[in-house]
């Protein structure tokens, strides 16, 4: 994998992660999923919300961090257990501001892009899978280079830091029934960024 790139493979084991699905059932009871549209008018297939001092958004207006859910409420804050995550892997001087919450059903894909809506590139992204299997794709900071697939399982951890920092990437598809830590199936993922 690109250089910056690091996969914690299994880092949480299962104990661990029902109780980060439950700490985001909380956050979704206060956030609810929604579908964004893209800038082109066409609704993702992900479906989002987030936690922390931001929440990740798209619409017409284009790509951007919001301080308020669609619906006008703030966003719940952080939970401690994802928190500690980032504290583990990446630091305890600066908290991450947003937690993206992406649920990934079935038939759900996400294109390759760059995460560069945060003001300070040297903070990592740090992304946690719950759920069923995702292939992801990773490619270099240029639109059309190589790229390579890797599959994300329930638990592992991945860090984009460094040259990785600003790699395009996405999720080719879902492993459906991979997992049974959804009831009803299914993917969660969540980044962490800095964004101030």
């Amino acid at each position: 994998m690109i250089g910056g790139a690091a996969l914690h493979s299994g880092y949480l084991d299962v104990r661990e992660q029902a109780a980060i699905v439950e700490d985001i059932r909380a956050v979704v009871a206060a956030a609810p999923l929604f579908s964004p549209l893209t800038p082109w008018g066409k609704p993702m297939s992900v479906r989002m919300t987030s936690a922390g001092k931001y929440g990740w958004y798209s619409d017409r207006k284009g790509y951007r961090y919001a301080e308020r859910h669609p619906a006008g409420t703030q966003w719940p804050p952080i939970p401690e257990r994802v928190l500690a995550i980032w504290h583990r892997l990446v630091s305890r001087a600066r908290d991450p501001d947003c937690c993206l919450v992406n649920y990934y059903g079935e038939n759900a894909k996400m294109g390759l892009h760059q995460d560069r809506d945060e003001a300070d590139f040297g903070w990592p992204v740090l992304s946690v899978s719950l759920g069923d299997d995702a292939r992801f794709r990773i490619g270099g900071t240029e639109r059309g280079g190589p790229t390579e697939s890797v599959w994300l399982r329930s638990g592992d951890v991945l860090i984009l830091g460094g040259a990785a920092r600003l790699a395009h990437h996405g999720v080719d598809r879902i492993a459906a029934g991979t997992s049974t830590l959804l009831p009803k199936g299914g993917r969660i993922n969540l980044t962490l960024r800095v964004v101030d």
